[in-house]
Formats: C-alpha cells, structure tokens, sequence
C-alpha cells in the first residue's frame, strides 16, 4: 500500500509558535536520518489524523513531499493531546535503501474459526503479542505478518521461531533468544470451573420407583404418638 504525505517548511520553533501553529489546523514536526540536517516542517491536521488512523501508516515505507523534494520516510514518534483528538507533533525518519532498519510490524491472525481447538475443543484464541519487532531492508518491510491457526490444537501454543516470514525478514535477536509464544488456545477458565464443581448425583440401592415412593410418603411425615400402656 503505497502512501503519499505531504509536508510544508516551517520556520517559527518553539513552544509558542507551535501552540498557534495548531491553532490554525496544522501540526507541527520534523524529518530526520539518512546523514542530512533534520528539517522542521509542519503539515495539515486533518490529513495527519486521517493518515494516523490506518494501520499500514504506522508500518509503511512512506512517500514524503516536501516542495517537490521526496523522500522514503518512517514514522517514528507520535504526540496526541491528553483528551482532545488533536495531533500535537510528529516525527519521520529518512531511510537509506541500504541499512537494515527496526520495525514494529502488525500481526493479522488467520482461520482463528476452523482450528482444531476452536472448532473441536471449545477452546479461545488468545493473542499473546500482536506486532513482531523485525529486522529488514526497506524494500522488504512488510505491511503486516500472517499467522495462520488453522492447525492449532487446544492448550497448544505457536511461537516466533514457528511464524512464516517473509524473505529477508527476521526477528529482533531478542526474540530470536527468548523465541516467546504469539498466540494459544484454551479453555476459558469459567468453563473449567463449571465442570468441575457440576453436582454429583448420590447413588443409592433403591429403584428408582421406591425412592420417589419413600421421598413421597416419609418426607414430611411425623413419628406416630405412642398409646399408653393398658392397665391390667
């Protein structure tokens, strides 16, 4: 997904100049890496948020356009206001096609319905980390990684070492140590609670046609009174 922004020199700095730079529906930000100067620049609002609000906008190669001048940028650093849907700064990072660079890429998890745990075992899908620290070239950062459940049996877990990833891509050597889960299927826990504290039914010798005979005749019924001994 190819993604063009567009960016506009900015030549006011500080704190007051950029508090009435949003004022007026821009944002301020800047653009760095790659061995240049970092430049200030500030972009509309409007269009920021609505770039902010797609997934592969945080993941994405980006194309950015400053008075013609292009550059291949990453967003690195995001500002919100505390309460306010306002976009308050923005950092992008250049990128040189030939260093490797770290990323944070989401994870779209597959056939969650037809696994074996889900569909046979009454299990839940639980997902355990979903977005994978990767190391890649530029040109091989994908906008998001599969994870295809299809096989996964209840109580069962699949890991970063068993994830099908994309030529050139590799995990961060962090992960690549600890290799944790990424998703697993169990039981919901009152599912199990339920099971185990069913009611158990008594067994007895009697037919069942006798029991409901004595529950009927003795249940509430008093010891009969005694008659006083005749006097001889």
């Amino acid at each position: 997904m190819k993604i063009e922004v567009t960016a506009f020199p900015r030549t006011s700095q500080g704190k007051g100049a950029s508090r009435r730079l949003r004022a007026t529906g821009r944002v301020p930000g800047v653009i760095y890496g790659a061995g240049k100067d970092a430049d200030s620049v500030e972009f509309d609002h409007k269009a920021l948020l609505r770039h902010l609000k797609l997934e592969a906008f945080h993941s994405s190669i980006l194309d950015m356009s400053v008075e013609g001048k292009k550059d291949r940028v990453l967003l690195r650093d995001f500002q919100m206001h505390p309460f306010k849907e306002q976009v308050q700064h923005v950092d992008f990072q250049r990128i040189d096609p030939k260093k490797k660079i770290h990323m944070a890429v989401p994870l779209h998890f597959m056939n969650a319905e037809i696994s074996p745990g889900v569909k046979v075992g009454k299990g839940v899908i639980q997902h355990i980390i979903n977005e994978l620290e990767i190391l890649c070239l530029p040109d091989d950062l994908p906008e998001y990684i599969e994870v295809d459940l299809k096989d996964l049996e209840l109580d069962h877990s699949i890991h970063v070492s068993e994830l099908n990833l994309p030529k050139g891509v590799e995990p961060q050597s962090r992960l690549k140590v600890d290799d944790p889960a990424v998703v697993t299927v169990q039981v919901p826990r009152e599912v199990a609670v339920e099971e185990i504290a069913a009611p158990v039914t008594e067994i007895t010798a009697q037919t069942p046609e006798a029991a409901a005979g004595a529950a009927a005749a003795g249940g509430d019924k008093k010891p009969a009174d005694k008659k006083p001994a005749e006097k001889k």
